[in-house]
């Protein structure tokens, strides 16, 4: 398949091929049930971006016609049809929540009034709050909480771009937004109103020195909205970064446990 998207990526005329056609249309449905992956780890702390995947998802839509779908009393007209199935998969979703055909989600998963789009990766035991987005080829860990109107961006182009990553644990909080392939490292904490993107500045204030990182959350951060005096022609004025103030311990697990019960009962 990977071999067959890769040169229709190349000579669009291909997708005339009834073999082409049928591996684009067969990654997307791997995608779906999640057997493929847009981004996986690869064991050393590392995440690898299969780009001929994204490749399939740009090459998918092409194939597909303006369709109306209708969910009860709601009506849709798109390209891309809704993700079904879900008393099989195991997932809880909440009226007017969606999730789009190649996502997806595993089992105990829990969307209240959300949106799940193509491409992205939501893992067991994760709740996707209200209004929270998962943006296409995004990957979000185990045991997530994105809290109430959260926004993980979305990424199909360019192909070679990293998507955001969220792993294991994490708790999101509310108003967050993550993009630009911003990496948050498993059991970290960001604080309501955070926002990360390749260029924000996440300065680590809890040593004598600061520390300052980029495009990545170290693990078990706990992370608030900050900012940083910079200079410009018309003064000085603050601009918008993140500030690491310590590391997740008991209290703040005990803070964030509430989650469980939530899955559970």
């Amino acid at each position: 398949m990977q071999q067959l998207i890769e040169q229709a990526w190349e000579q669009r005329e291909l997708l005339e091929r009834r073999e082409v056609r049928e591996a684009v249309l067969a990654t997307v449905e791997q995608l779906d049930r999640g057997q493929l992956r847009v981004a996986e780890p690869d064991g050393d702390g590392h995440w690898r971006v299969n780009e001929w995947v994204k490749k399939a998802i740009l090459l998918y839509f092409p194939l597909q016609g303006m369709q109306t779908l209708e969910a009860g009393p709601m009506e849709y007209r798109d390209k891309i049809p809704l993700k079904r199935g879900l008393e099989a998969r195991g997932v809880r979703v909440v009226p007017p929540a969606v999730a789009r055909y190649g996502s997806y989600l595993a089992p105990g998963t829990v969307m209240m009034p959300s949106y799940v789009n193509i491409g992205a990766y939501v893992d067991s035991g994760t709740m996707v709050d209200t209004w929270a987005t998962v943006g296409s080829c995004a990957q979000v860990g185990k045991e997530v909480h994105l809290s109430g109107g959260v926004g993980l961006g979305g990424v199909l182009e360019p192909v070679q771009a990293n998507p955001v990553i969220i792993e294991d644990h994490c708790f999101i909080g509310s108003r967050c937004i993550v993009v630009e392939g911003v990496h948050v490292e498993r059991e970290a904490v960001l604080g309501a109103g955070t926002v990360l993107t390749a260029s924000t500045k996440i300065v680590d204030v809890t040593g004598p020195e600061p520390v300052v990182y980029m495009g990545r959350v170290p693990a078990r951060s706990v992370v608030i909205p900050g900012t940083l005096p910079k200079r410009f022609p018309a003064g000085e004025y603050g601009v918008p970064c993140a500030l690491i103030i310590g590391q997740r311990k008991e209290s703040t697990d005990k803070k964030t446990s509430l989650n469980e019960a939530l899955r559970l009962f």
